[in-house]
């Protein structure tokens, strides 16, 4: 996918799109970042790469940390959000990952209000987010907590294992906004939030979040690499996370979020 270099000059968050017209079906979104125990994201990328999703668009944005990342083959590249496209029978569904979040509250507001216009303009209106929920315990079977955007897609979900009630406190980052943003811009849609111990990549807690979304789907996944999968974004992560904790030093986190690198990682 080539880079338009207007990006170069960038003062705000750009979509790039693939070339050509891409013929969706009743398109929905799925968006896992990195976050709490990077649950969201361990999910998204194996079903990227589990079930061959095709990237269509590429999201760049100021508002990511002021690095490049080195690449094994010595090409160093930007970095950015993606956004992949699995082809099922009955819909489109678009995938979201990425490299990082916005590092500020401001900026996340203007890159989630990009990532809903893009969705908007082809059509979608459902949305999926998947995250972790931290307890500071390691459970042997995680639990898969949801919070919808509307009371009535509650009974729904719940079909489908989602437990809701028994969390508290607020989603940060991706994972609230584009839901929060999106029922403004009448979508609707639920976050799915893994049990997890938070202080760690947690691959078992990404599989249950992945089971529950395979059903509200209706897809079928092959989970049996997921624990392999997980090491190589671990790995990928430790350090992101060790060159976003010298640029937020002089970031004020919001309260109660410690460090604030729950918007990295």
């Amino acid at each position: 996918m080539k880079i338009p270099s207007r990006v170069i000059d960038m003062f705000e968050t750009l979509i790039v799109r693939k070339k050509g017209k891409i013929p969706l079906k009743n398109p929905v979104l799925v968006a896992g970042l990195p976050g709490i125990g990077l649950v969201g994201k361990l999910a998204v990328d194996y079903m990227v790469k589990e079930l061959k999703a095709e990237k269509i668009a590429e999201l760049y944005s100021p508002h990511f940390p002021h690095q490049v990342i080195m690449q094994k083959n010595g090409v160093c590249r930007m970095l950015k959000n993606r956004f992949y496209l699995i082809r099922e029978k009955k819909q489109s569904i678009i995938v979201l990952t990425g490299d990082v979040q916005a590092i500020t509250s401001e900026a996340q507001y203007e890159v989630c209000g990009k990532i809903l216009e893009y969705f908007r303009s082809i059509g979608g209106r459902t949305i999926y987010t998947l995250g972790g929920y931290g307890t500071g315990r390691t459970p042997t079977h995680p639990k898969v907590f949801g919070s919808a955007t509307h009371k009535k897609l509650i009974p729904e979900y719940k079909k489908h294992g989602l437990i809701f009630g028994e969390t508290h406190g607020s989603i940060i980052g991706v994972a609230g906004l584009l839901l929060g943003m999106g029922k403004i811009k009448g979508m609707g849609g639920v976050c799915l939030m893994g049990e997890t111990h938070g202080a760690f990549a947690d691959a078992k807690s990404a599989k249950a979040v992945l089971e529950s979304l395979s059903k509200l789907l209706g897809i079928n996944m092959n989970l049996s690499k997921m624990d392999e999968r997980a090491k190589e974004s671990e790995m990928f992560m430790k350090k992101m996370e060790n060159e976003a904790q010298k640029q937020l030093k002089g970031i004020a986190p919001p309260e109660g979020q410690g460090s604030g690198l729950s918007y990295i990682r």
